[in-house]
């Protein structure tokens, strides 16, 4: 009989880590033949981690628990859909299961910029199937007056922002909170399904689907205006959000947001969806030699002094682009499979086709570290899909959006404020008739769209800061970050050109983009530090900025 074992033994109970593995490779240790070099987890550690099954909540509970001050993480044990263990696994947590909340707070004697609250929680949306779990931190004793809301990319989950949470919850006055996108992480996965028949359509039913869930979120937790930061998938649809959901951000931070660059291939139905792209980087960069300052051949060789020049000279500085087998292009296009179909179909061998990506991405990490991200991916993972199959909606394969940002991302902070069908971008007046959304996703709430039916005027944003964050070896082209700053601008120059004095002093649209030193794609972990130093900055403007808005 299976027998529940204490905290520390499940935080130390693992196969060997894909970063040990590719160490011992580094020390001269060989590994036998080149699927053994990709994929560095050994067969049978591979095949005990597949038949251990271990739980979402055990493995996310793991990389909590490395979040400095904070002893042992709350954990709620209520997973949405996850997939049944071959075996009653042995590191689930300690406490009761289907537990839809669970909360610790840190004291001044065990916390040194305590007392603080953390919170996880699943909060159920309306609908069959609907929630979004949620990890939160507040000061005790202080009164909140600014939100946080971060989003993670796609297919990832809210503890990989374990390296955050601490620093941004030393500001004093905010609350912090981190989400699983609907379909992702451990929230719950409903069906995903697209009902138009129109490229136009598709693509605005598949944002819906997330942006009209954290509507929804945002009204069950009465935020009224909060900061939205998102990495990658999670930059583009918090763009998605500002467009559809005006008049609730005071700043918008994207983390290396994919889908800003436009590329024909991608938007035009005419021309075949391109078949290489910067994307497969992110599977064969290293972490480690990122961190270290040695730019990997697939890093894109991106810094503040190379992004402005133009011509032959940036044509140079764009990130390899690696050509997609025409099988994977078919797929992608027919979307039959996700990039997690394989590993939920290879069944043993999916622990090990997980470690070709863990090893090289968290080989910067401490050893432990990098191999509870290891547990904590595949347990995602594996998991039913869900909305991972929106990913072909919205993206080509590659990197490249169907219907870009950079098309979109001026009228970010410019909307006005009334009910909205799409993310799409306002013109100078008002609609005069709100039509039928096409999302098929449950209405968030009659208050979010109270104000269209107001008596009083419509009402324009009069713009927000808008932060673009790429790391120094990332992937994803900063250069679109540098010409979606320059839309930005522009079309505030355009607005206020005929603005009166009051209007102007009203105006706070404002952009730029800022380089993380030494970080990949992922720079709220390659470069956590100067992340979270930038972040506080950012917090504490806005903090200012909305006291002298409140006068």
């Amino acid at each position: 009989m299976a027998t529940t074992e204490s905290g520390e033994e499940v935080r130390g109970r693992t196969q060997q880590s894909p970063l040990a593995s590719q160490r011992s490779k580094e020390q001269g240790q060989s590994q036998q033949g080149r699927f053994g070099q990709w994929f560095p987890l050994g067969a049978k550690d591979g095949f005990n981690q597949w038949w251990s099954g271990t739980s979402p909540a055990a493995t996310e509970h793991r990389v909590l628990s490395f979040i400095p001050h904070l002893q042992k993480p709350p954990t709620h044990t209520q997973t949405g859909s996850a997939p049944v263990s071959k075996t009653p696994s042995q590191a689930d947590l300690a406490e009761p299961p289907h537990l839809p909340e669970a909360h610790i707070t840190t004291t001044s004697l065990n916390d040194p910029h305590g007392p603080r609250r953390w919170n996880s929680e699943m909060v159920e949306l309306s609908g069959r199937g609907r929630a979004i779990n949620e990890f939160s931190v507040e000061r005790v004793g202080e009164e909140v007056e600014q939100n946080l809301v971060m989003l993670h990319g796609y297919g990832a989950g809210l503890g990989f922002f374990y390296r955050n949470f601490e620093a941004l919850s030393r500001a004093v006055g905010w609350k912090v909170y981190a989400l699983d996108l609907l379909g992702m992480g451990r929230s719950s996965r409903p069906t995903f399904r697209i009902h138009a028949k129109d490229k136009e359509g598709k693509i605005t039913e598949a944002e819906n689907w997330f942006i009209d869930a954290l509507e929804e979120w945002r009204i069950k937790r009465g935020l009224d205006r909060f900061t939205l930061l998102g990495h990658s998938l999670g930059g583009y649809l918090a763009v998605a959000y500002a467009l559809k959901y005006p008049g609730h951000l005071n700043k918008l931070i994207l983390a290396s947001p994919v889908g800003i660059p436009e590329d024909p291939n991608a938007v035009n139905e005419d021309l075949p969806a391109p078949q290489d792209s910067t994307m497969a980087n992110e599977f064969t960069q290293d972490a480690a030699e990122t961190h270290a300052g040695v730019k990997p051949t697939t890093a894109d060789n991106n810094n503040f002094m190379n992004q402005r020049k133009k011509g032959e000279e940036a044509d140079k500085n764009q990130p390899p682009r690696r050509r997609f087998p025409g099988w994977f292009t078919y797929l992608w296009e027919a979307n039959i499979a996700s990039p997690f179909s394989l590993v939920r179909w290879s069944g043993p061998l999916g622990p090990r086709l997980v470690s070709g990506w863990t090893s090289r991405r968290f080989s910067h990490l401490p050893e432990e570290e990098a191999a509870a991200l290891h547990d904590y991916s595949y347990s995602l993972f594996r998991q039913r899909g869900s909305s991972e199959y929106a990913l072909s909606y919205l993206l080509a394969p590659g990197a490249f959006a169907r219907s870009p940002l950079i098309r979109r991302i001026q009228g970010v902070g410019r909307q006005w404020i009334e009910a909205h069908d799409a993310p799409t971008v306002d013109g100078d007046a008002p609609a005069k008739k709100c039509h039928k959304s096409r999302s098929k996703s449950p209405t968030p709430s009659t208050t979010s769209t109270a104000q269209s039916v107001s008596s009083a005027p419509t009402q324009r944003e009069n713009g927000y800061p808008i932060i673009l964050m790429y790391g120094e070896n990332d992937w994803m082209d900063v250069a679109g970050g540098f010409a979606a700053e320059e839309k930005i601008k522009q079309e505030k120059a355009r607005i206020l050109a005929n603005a009166t004095t009051e209007e102007r002093k009203k105006d706070q649209g404002a952009a730029k983009v800022i380089i993380i030193n030494k970080a990949g794609h992922h720079v709220y972990l390659d470069g956590w530090d100067q992340f979270n130093k930038v972040m506080l900055e950012e917090m504490e403007e806005v903090k200012r900025r909305e006291r002298t808005r409140s006068r």
